[in-house]
């Protein structure tokens, strides 16, 4: 059933600007990139809005939104499904984040100024206490945000767009693995800023390679009960 997928205070209350499809929308795109909604489970859109507060109608067409966007699986004569990534899609969305990534770590060592190291230190050390506090949900959020404020100093505009195109899907990989990815994650994520902060392109570019090749070798390792000492 949906409410078992939806604990206590994983719904998002909806703001009332913007259309309503748009909002339910971002609401369910949200609860399934967190795994609120976990991939394979059936979504009743009469269960979903009434967690929502809606009606049916926004709930169908952000659904049919998601299927073609490839979050949401329609199946005829069963309904709709949090969608089931193939170790192959995962491989290749990881695959071109470490690409995106490695060229945005350059090019923030290249232009970053003390401002924008300063706020990589903060956000550092909150994704730090969120481990510490085992908050998985906020070590994910203060994860990607890290990421995306490497993204902003790299100065890029392009690059920047591709990476936000991907920007969610990273986290809904991301999610079931960053327990295990933990402390070592924001080791890596210190050593980045040191090579930041040095102005060393080349060793940005290789730490941001490797860091972001654990997080794609854990994510495959993560039902095997395999174990990386590198990670």
């Amino acid at each position: 059933m949906l409410s078992r997928g939806l604990p206590q205070g994983a719904v998002p209350k909806l703001e009332r600007p913007g259309p309503l499809r748009e909002r339910v929308y971002e609401a369910l795109l949200e609860l399934i990139t967190t795994r609120a909604l976990e991939p394979g489970q059936h979504l009743v859109e009469s269960e979903l809005a009434g967690h929502l507060g809606v009606s049916r109608q926004p709930v169908r067409e952000a659904l049919q939104r998601l299927n073609t966007e490839g979050w949401v699986d329609l199946r005829p004569a069963q309904g709709a499904f949090v969608h089931e990534p193939t170790e192959q899609e995962a491989d290749q969305l990881l695959s071109v984040r470490t690409l995106l990534e490695a060229e945005a770590a350059r090019l923030a060592a290249a232009n970053a100024g003390p401002a924008g190291i300063a706020a990589l230190e903060e956000l550092c050390a909150r994704g730090e206490r969120a481990v510490a506090d085992d908050d998985v949900d906020l070590a994910v959020a203060t994860n990607a945000e890290f990421h995306a404020k490497v993204m902003e100093l790299g100065g890029n505009v392009v690059l920047a767009e591709l990476a936000g195109q991907v920007d969610r899907r990273v986290r809904w990989y991301y999610q079931p693995v960053a327990r295990r990815r933990g402390t070592q994650s924001w080791i890596e994520h210190r050593t980045l800023i040191a090579a930041v902060s040095a102005r060393d392109e080349k060793a940005a570019t290789e730490i941001m390679q490797t860091h972001t090749e654990h997080t794609r070798r854990t994510y495959h390792q993560r039902e095997q009960g395999r174990t990386d000492p590198s990670r």
